[in-house]
């Protein structure tokens, strides 16, 4: 296995376990399998377990699984407090201390505002005390680091990283959404910040794997160097030093030792010319089913009346690519769960957008497009009903 460094020198292996996707039996965790596959991962070197108090069992299972293995204080546990759950200190306590139950400890190696993607959400939080109350948990070690996990754009990503001394933070990014989200752009910024990135949806949720058009099988397979896709998707991410850890929501012993071998086989710097070429033409074949030809350069924004109009077309092109669940959590969680909303209903068609367009998109109408498929019944409910409970 192969380590990179946190903030302050502590080893991460590269190659990070997502306990999100536990195989469930008969509706539960099924822990004896669960307790074999992290066995496998940390006998191979994974140090870093990604965990949140949303994900049904994940704390409480990987608590028991550490104890029964006895390996707790030889490895780094990530958790994340839901903020949006929260309107005080003293709740934030309670779920906090929820988790320390749960995980059968009495630290948070490394802890993180969960889906932080408003910078106007942390002003709320601040507001609240709840950065105060982080530097005393803090102080006392019963949370090492902080940090948060971020869905949204790369302008407010950046605000959000400057906005507060974090020790790291985590994104979704991969060699298909490159240009989206937070991107290569945040992940500069947060590297020149001196903080650690952690990545999120490496193999986007198995598009990079499963079911991939002919085109990219036949770059995959017509190229000097083999490597399964999955390891192409890690060490793609690998070669770039800025960042720290990949998360992988392994769920067979079989993805926890490819993966692991891919990690110890990794390092910045590793691909050619020839592999980013190839790479790129996997990519094009990908994005050939694609509504909108946006490279989420982000010229268009500022919008005027905050449509988020990168981060709609990403939802956009997904529902065709990735389907309707996927592309209406991305599209709910870049417009919906934010302080100032940012969906396509408020275009007025004023144009200013395209004239910043180096694509010539006729961003308008595309707008228009995107909201007839992504903002149908269920979202207009979702935009009356989340605000409630994001305790704005």
């Amino acid at each position: 296995m192969n380590y990179r460094k946190d903030k302050y020198g502590n080893e991460i292996s590269i190659l990070g376990f997502g306990c999100m996707r536990f195989t469930q039996k008969a509706g539960r965790i099924d822990l004896e399998k669960a307790l074999q596959e992290i066995q496998a991962a940390f006998e191979a070197g994974v140090n870093y377990y990604d965990t949140a108090y949303i994900y049904p069992g994940s704390e409480a299972a990987i608590g028991e699984i550490f104890e029964r293995l006895g390996i707790r204080d030889k490895l780094y546990i990530a958790t994340k407090l839901p903020h949006y759950l929260i309107k005080s200190v003293e709740g934030a306590e309670k779920i906090l201390n929820e988790e320390l139950r749960r995980l059968r400890t009495d630290h948070v190696d490394y802890y993180l505002m969960h889906m932080l993607s408003d910078d106007k959400t942390w002003e709320r939080l601040c507001g609240l005390g709840i950065d105060k109350w982080l530097r005393e948990k803090q102080a006392t070690g019963v949370i090492r680091q902080v940090g948060f996990s971020y869905h949204g754009n790369s302008d407010t990503f950046c605000h959000i990283v400057d906005a507060w001394n974090w020790d790291f933070c985590q994104i979704q990014y991969n060699y298909l959404d490159e240009n989206s989200q937070a991107g290569r752009t945040g992940l500069m910024h947060a590297a020149e910040k001196g903080l650690p990135v952690v990545i999120m949806e490496p193999l986007r949720g198995g598009k990079l794997v499963s079911n991939l058009p002919e085109d990219a099988r036949k770059a995959f397979s017509s190229h000097p160097v083999q490597h399964s896709p999955a390891a192409w998707a890690f060490k793609w991410l690998w070669d770039q030093p800025q960042v720290t850890c990949v998360l992988s929501g392994m769920n067979s012993l079989q993805m926890v030792q490819e993966n692991c071998e891919a990690a110890s086989g990794s390092f910045a710097g590793e691909l050619t010319e020839a592999d980013r070429a190839m790479l790129g033409k996997v990519v094009t074949a990908i994005r050939k089913g694609i509504k909108v030809g946006c490279t989420g350069c982000r010229y268009c924004m500022p919008c005027p009346k905050g449509v988020d109009i990168p981060g709609t077309f990403a939802a956009y092109n997904n529902r065709y690519s990735d389907g309707w669940i996927t592309a209406m959590r991305e599209h709910m969680m870049g417009t919906i769960m934010r302080k100032e909303p940012a969906s396509a209903l408020q275009c007025v068609r004023c144009g200013k957008c395209m004239k910043h367009c180096p694509q010539g998109i006729a961003i308008p109408d595309e707008l228009a497009n995107a909201r007839r498929v992504l903002e149908g019944p269920i979202y207009r409910a979702a935009r009356k009903i989340i605000p409630i409970f994001m305790k704005y």
